[in-house]
């Protein structure tokens, strides 16, 4: 066995007072020296080189040995594990804005042959390179306005019933692969059906869910849609009102602050009003220009007062062309009418800005014919992707990029949003 198996051998067996005293003698065989303890036979000078190299070797053993020992005494770090939390779930943010298009040929019908050479995108002004024209399953949110049945400034007034068959309307001309579901606002807002392609169960819903309520809680209406189409794809949210879009004070939420959440979602609203419906005269009836006292309330003591002629009242009400001048009503009606001018203007604003459309009939036979129109707009949409030349990862918070959109070919028509809000980054 070589010198090196036996010092390995020696390491082994004996303790380490003894290993440095073998290994100090063995190093003296190897080299044809051996130790006289108790003899002074070794030359002066030669016990000093050896004194040297004894001393080097027990130094360097030392070393290993004291390095050996603290590894052993060091434990092991674990290296920490990514929580449950931190992997399940990974957020992506992506330089790509998807815009709604509406396209229509000459006609006003939807227009199945747009390539992305036919369609002009600027942001703030700056022509976009289109990646894809496509078309996808549209989504559809009904919000249906069932309160505040007030009657109208003409007489006619918004009506639950008619509201309802506007929707079915509507419904029916839906294409089968849109996604539809419909909620009612009035006390409250009610979700009445979740997202669906079963015609016949939304059409049972029309039938039998809906009710009607003093209040109209137009703002809070907003705000849920808004939170409905969050987990909808971007670039099919579709939402229709059929509305006065009159808000009933005392909801949660300021109009603004609602619109402010709608905006987020970056959805396009049709709304059809019944802004100018109430505005209309209902048709005259034989005798109608006859004027009449009429009493203001049921209570036999203002009705039939003893110290006032015959057929007269202390508070008086007088019918001519079948509407009741009451003062209490006139005001009530005044401030009705104010809040309607009011909200046309501010509905139309809203589909203008979402690139939807305001529809404003003045007869139920308009309003069935406009619910016709608008599920044609939503069947004539294409989703327009392209990569903004100024990164989405460089704008502020909320800040606001206007859109415009033209056609590049003859007989085209197009309408899309006017801008959008840059989302947030995770």
């Amino acid at each position: 066995m070589s010198s090196r198996s036996s010092l390995r051998a020696t390491v082994v067996s004996y303790s380490f007072g003894e290993l440095i005293e073998h290994l100090l003698i063995r190093q003296l065989e190897v080299g044809s020296v051996r130790i006289q303890p108790r003899h002074n036979s070794i030359p002066r000078g030669r016990s000093i080189i050896l004194l040297s190299r004894y001393l080097g070797l027990f130094l360097f053993i030392l070393t290993l040995a004291t390095a050996g020992l603290g590894q052993s005494q060091q434990k092991p770090t674990a290296l920490p594990s990514p929580s449950p939390q931190e992997d399940d779930r990974v957020t992506v943010f992506t330089e790509e804005v998807r815009l709604p298009v509406i396209a229509v040929d000459q006609f006003g019908h939807y227009d199945p042959t747009v390539v992305p050479d036919d369609i002009l995108v600027l942001e703030d002004g700056v022509a976009q390179q289109i990646k894809s024209v496509r078309r996808i399953p549209a989504n559809v949110l009904l919000v249906l306005d069932t309160g505040g049945e007030l009657s109208g400034l003409g007489g006619v007034s918004k009506r639950t019933t008619l509201t309802r068959d506007v929707a079915l309307e509507l419904l029916g001309n839906l294409r089968e692969d849109i996604w539809v579901e419909i909620m009612q606002f009035n006390n409250s807002v009610d979700l009445l059906q979740t997202w669906t392609r079963d015609r016949p169960a939304t059409v049972k819903v029309l039938k039998t869910k809906l009710s009607s309520g003093k209040r109209a809680r137009f703002s809070d209406a907003v705000a849920a849609a808004a939170q409905q189409l969050k987990d909808r794809p971007e670039g099919s949210r579709h939402v229709v009102f059929i509305t006065d879009g009159v808000d009933t004070p005392g909801g949660k939420l300021t109009l603004a602050q609602a619109m402010k959440q709608m905006s987020a979602a970056r959805a396009t609203i049709h709304i059809i009003s019944y802004t100018e419906y109430v505005r209309q005269q209902p048709p005259k009836k034989p005798g109608s220009d006859v004027v009449r006292q009429v009493p203001t309330s049921h209570d036999p003591i203002t009705t039939m007062d003893p110290t006032q002629p015959p057929g007269t009242t202390r508070s008086p009400a007088y019918v001519v062309h079948s509407i009741t001048f009451d003062p209490a009503m006139r005001r009530q009606r005044k401030a009705y009418e104010d809040a309607i001018r009011n909200s046309q203007q501010v509905l139309t604003e809203i589909a203008e800005e979402t690139g939807g459309q305001i529809y404003l009939p003045k007869t139920s036979d308009d309003m069935m014919s406009q619910a016709r129109d608008a599920a044609r707009e939503v069947g004539a949409e294409y989703v327009v992707t392209y990569r903004p030349k100024r990164p989405l990862s460089s704008a502020k918070k909320g800040e606001y990029r206007r859109i415009e959109v033209a056609s590049r070919r003859v007989g085209l028509s197009l309408r899309s949003r006017q801008g959008y809000v840059v989302p947030s980054q995770p």
